[in-house]
């Protein structure tokens, strides 16, 4: 197979021409392969090992266009940073088009292919920096188990683009679904479009939804179900300590996937008000607003949506999913995390969960590394005599400075374990299998970033093979789990990134 027979389609290009605009993407000279994702390639029904050949990279970074793909970026508006932004768009994406692979159509994005007509004052390029994260976080999400786009590979290029510094330009090739935003209805509601608005809405339900087209009120139906999966996400989010940095409204899936990876980041020292994205000075996205930003936006999509909804009480009805989905999702993730396996009072709802709370507000005073925390919780044993309980605790326990409240705690813990018979080796097992022990840390990201700055792409290849197993124990990738090292906590993220 060569890259020429790449059985595109592009159910997108279907739509009116006002929805997009056909353009290739500009070249990058000497374009040369960084990385791929086999995982990815598996899902669109590529041969992972083809990827590097010299006409996959030619495609894959906006050189060569294949006969059957129809590119073109999308228009798309939105709110950024609580704030109407006006006409946005794909300011430096280029759709490709659809491979139909085992998981179904997938489109194919170009992620830096150059200037469309939405670049506003941009460049139209993304640099290897910001590449490298994207590629890696994308990947390293879906094996969290997170829905979140995907991403296919990475090309780089040495030619010169400028950010803070000079750096080079790189593409990645990212997949989904679909990249419909929420931003795309408010695009046509804003412009008093409301033929052009059914006609996206139609066109999600029918490819994406197709189990709502026969329920009486779609539309209705559509913001119910696409709040709910929003919920879910963040969910997610929030369990695994992840902060996506930029939740503008053209930054969120209608499909409820993570999607467009920027100033993102995995919580480290725990603080509920921690701010990833060093370019939002409020905090508007700080981990603890991450939840009602969530519902904000499914609001903004109501909005959007009522025309063709025509009932505010019942579009305000479906918002109100928002609650319990998050909470009921946020509930059980939390509690397999703890090693739970039965509901007793005063554990479950999000307003009266006692125990997770507490442990929740020791973490946040301690500033208690998330993710080591959760995995080395599954190492504690319930029946340990008063006398050896510092000792047996001591890996966990001594990530805390406050020692006694962590022992307080860990008393409760203990006789929450008992009320179900927890057994140590079966808890600690299926602790293991959502208590992740790799997670993309900042400092990893740059050490694989300075290294492919180098010319060397090893260390992108070898995090992407820890990060695609993060639940495994992994001997020999022992350092990647390690706490950070100190000169890590200057490093910055902004929507630059």
């Amino acid at each position: 197979m060569t890259a020429d027979d790449l059985p595109f389609d592009n159910s997108f290009a279907e739509l009116p021409p006002a929805f997009y605009t056909r353009l290739m993407p500009t070249p990058l000279p000497a374009p040369y392969f960084v990385a791929a994702s086999s995982r990815a390639a598996a899902l669109a029904g590529l041969d992972p090992a083809l990827l590097a050949q010299e006409d996959f990279v030619a495609v894959f970074s906006g050189n060569h266009v294949p006969p059957r793909s129809q590119p073109l970026s999308a228009v798309y508006s939105g709110h950024q940073f609580g704030h109407w932004a006006g006409q946005l768009g794909d300011g430096r994406a280029i759709l490709l088009g659809q491979l139909n692979g085992p998981a179904g159509p997938m489109e194919l994005q170009l992620k830096g292919a150059g200037l469309t007509p939405y670049s506003r004052m941009g460049d139209g390029r993304a640099v290897l920096r910001s590449s490298i994260r994207e590629f890696l976080c994308s990947e390293a999400m879906a094996a969290l188990g997170i829905p979140t786009t995907r991403a296919l590979m990475l090309t780089g290029s040495h030619q010169q683009v400028v950010r803070e510094t000079i750096e080079t330009a790189a593409v990645a090739t990212r997949m989904a679904p679909s990249f419909v935003r929420f931003g795309s209805f408010e695009h046509w509601h804003y412009r008093g479009k409301q033929e052009e608005l059914r006609i996206l809405a139609d066109y999600v339900i029918r490819d994406f939804y197709p189990e709502l087209q026969n329920t009486e009120n779609p539309y209705l139906e559509l913001l119910a179900e696409v709040t709910r999966r929003t919920a879910r996400m963040i969910a997610h989010w929030q369990a695994v300590g992840f902060m996506h940095g930029v939740m503008n409204t053209d930054n969120m899936s209608i499909l409820g996937i993570t999607l467009d990876y920027g100033p993102f980041g995995f919580m480290e020292a725990f603080d509920v008000d921690h701010i990833c994205n060093h370019t939002d000075q409020g905090g508007r996205y700080s981990y603890s607003n991450q939840v009602p930003v969530g519902h904000w936006n499914c609001y903004a999509l109501a909005n959007a949506l009522l025309p063709l909804i025509q009932d505010k009480e019942a579009a305000e009805a479906a918002l109100d999913v928002y609650v319990d989905a998050y909470g009921d999702k946020f509930d059980e993730l939390v509690h397999a995390k703890l090693g739970l396996v039965t509901t007793q009072e005063n554990d479950m709802r999000v307003a009266d969960r006692a125990l997770a709370d507490a442990m929740f507000k020791l973490m946040h005073e301690n500033r208690v590394d998330f993710t080591l925390f959760f995995r080395r919780l599954g190492e504690l044993r319930v029946d340990v005599l008063d006398g050896d309980r510092a000792e047996a605790d001591a890996p966990l326990r001594d990530l805390f400075l406050d020692r006694p409240g962590f022992d307080a705690w860990a008393v409760d813990y203990r006789a929450r374990l008992r009320q179900e018979a927890s057994v140590d080796a079966v808890r600690r097992e299926a602790m293991q299998r959502v208590n992740p022990k790799y997670i993309l840390r900042n400092y990893l990201a740059q050490t694989a970033i300075e290294k492919a700055q180098n010319g060397d792409f090893s260390e992108v290849r070898k995090l992407l093979a820890v990060l695609e197993h993060p639940f495994d124990e992994q001997p020999e990738s022992e350092h990647y789990a390690a706490l950070p090292p100190d000169w890590a906590s200057h490093l910055e993220v902004s929507c630059s990134s």
